[in-house]
């Protein structure tokens, strides 16, 4: 089975995610803040992490950055899942460190298996 991390401060959004991702014979794992996430993803390695870029305290683009200098951790696939899809925001995910980008609202027609890409990606690197 496989595990993904979501890291998500809104619960409506934290909710979808797990359900689609449930549904899909995932195990998933929760956190409403960066630095909630950044534990989990140290303790658990996750096959994949779904990261918001709007989270409270420390954002998600530091969040990133933080997993990808950090030897135990630098390797983990990390997706930016976020509202923001204004020019240049993909950009600035895949420059802190994202390895690829979705972006809100969740088509749920295509969510679970854009996810499965990730994770086969992930699992070939």
């Amino acid at each position: 089975m496989k595990t993904v991390l979501v890291i998500e401060d809104n619960p409506l959004n934290m909710e979808l995610v797990v359900d689609l991702l449930e549904v899909n014979g995932c195990r998933v794992l929760q956190a409403a803040t960066a630095e909630e996430g950044l534990n989990l993803a140290r303790e658990c390695s996750p096959d994949l992490v779904l990261m918001d870029l709007s989270l409270p305290g420390m954002d998600g683009l530091a969040a990133t950055r933080v997993l990808k200098r950090d030897p135990e951790t630098r390797k983990l696939t990390i997706i930016a899942l976020t509202a923001h899809a204004m020019r240049g925001d993909q950009n600035n995910a895949l420059s802190a460190g994202c390895d690829g980008y979705l972006s809100k609202p969740i088509d749920i027609k295509t969510f679970a298996s854009r996810i499965e890409w990730f994770i086969a990606a992930a699992i070939a690197n």
